[in-house]
């Protein structure tokens, strides 16, 4: 999967606020993920981003 720093994923359960859109902040063998709804950061283990995306929408340049 080819997701970098700034790049928004979609995945597929929704946060408890209510969005299902995240911002890429930090890659590695975990993710910093910021919620757009809230903004709540939590850190998620690579395997588990990739199975549970749907979309990824790639920073504008």
């Amino acid at each position: 999967m080819d997701i970098q720093v700034g790049d928004r994923v979609i995945l597929k359960k929704q946060h408890p606020c209510g969005s299902k859109e995240w911002e890429v902040l930090r890659i590695g063998a975990d993710f910093r993920l910021k919620c757009a709804g809230c903004g709540h950061q939590i850190m998620i283990a690579r395997k588990l981003v990739e199975k549970n995306v749907r979309e990824i929408k790639k920073k504008p340049c």
